[in-house]
């Protein structure tokens, strides 16, 4: 850790520690961020001072405020889109944070020293920010003597066992969709983005089909598939393989016929298998480009890079 306070570095500590991010929640860090950047103007350690909305919210937290202070040393990619404003800790989290910072006595320095302690702070908390961005990506192993299909469930396997399977599969079958389909605009929302959040009537709509991917069929995804029926979609359901013969029974109770079931390693493999002309070196070479249109819609979507997949040597 760098050369900090024995406080501050307590306190980042003592924030509660979140299993997918191995570390604090990105929420935490961008509240602390936006508050330790206005103490560097108004040095007031009066929690306060630094809440809105009844004390539910840290006043000036958003996306764009963190993504500015994140730029102004040089991190650019997106983090924490929310800016901490739905981080239900974060009110207490910063109010721990003002009393840490009450210890060192920092209003007893000049401007200039006191600016400075403030930003090796923020320093500290964009390095881990940069560790987030950095982590370990999904890895492929594709074998080329293994059928396509075997290739794509593999990975799947590998995703459920990272506890990202759900992620994964909605954006494996965007970039499927976007490879088969490079004239169409095919949407890329996060995979936390719920349909009614933005209106939509399944994960992708390409003409009047609209596509669910779900690694879990729940009744809820029958009721989705319904209200597309009644207004005039069809509904084609994405699972995985192992999910198949039980989401086709229940399709089928609940509306007979009408709901298409795939599973989602042959939905991918399928359209992988024909594009390459069934050519064993065509297939590596869109084996490539499925990945690397997969990485760009995470990328672009996602904050959590982690969700990538790692290009396997063999096809590089």
């Amino acid at each position: 850790m760098q050369n900090l306070p024995e406080e501050f570095i307590n306190w980042y500590q003592s924030l509660k520690q979140v299993k997918a991010n191995s570390g604090p929640a990105n929420g935490s860090i961008a509240t602390a961020l936006v508050v330790l950047h206005r103490l560097q103007d108004d040095y007031d350690l009066d929690f306060s001072k630094h809440v809105a909305n009844g004390g539910m919210q840290i006043k000036g937290a958003s996306g764009a405020a963190v993504a500015a202070i994140l730029k102004s040393f040089g991190e650019e990619r997106p983090f924490a889109k929310e800016g901490g404003r739905t981080n239900r800790g974060g009110p207490s989290e910063v109010k721990s944070l003002l009393l840490s910072l009450k210890e060192l006595n920092l209003d007893s320095l000049d401007e200039i020293q006191r600016g400075d302690a403030l930003i090796s702070m923020q320093r500290f908390l964009v390095d881990k920010v940069i560790d987030f961005h950095n982590r370990q990506k999904i890895k492929l192993v594709f074998n080329s003597h293994l059928s396509t299909w075997y290739n794509i469930h593999n990975l799947l396997k590998v995703a459920a066992q990272e506890g990202k399977s759900g992620y994964i599969a909605q954006h494996l079958i965007g970039a499927k969709l976007q490879l088969r389909f490079p004239e169409i605009v095919i949407s890329n929302e996060s995979g936390s983005t719920a349909d009614m959040q933005t209106n939509r009537p399944g994960d992708f709509l390409i003409g009047q089909t609209a596509f669910h991917v779900t690694v879990a069929p729940m009744p809820a995804v029958y009721e989705k598939c319904k209200d597309n029926i009644s207004q005039g979609f069809k509904p084609f359901l994405l699972v995985p393989d192992n999910k198949l013969i039980g989401a086709r029974q229940n399709a089928e109770q609940v509306c007979q016929q009408q709901i298409a079931v795939e599973s989602i390693e042959s939905f991918v493999s399928q359209n992988i298998e024909e594009i390459s002309i069934f050519d064993r070196t065509n297939i590596g070479l869109r084996m490539k480009d499925l990945i690397e249109i997969y990485n760009r819609r995470v990328d672009s979507s996602e904050t959590d890079k982690s969700l990538m997949i790692e290009m396997p040597s063999n096809l590089i």
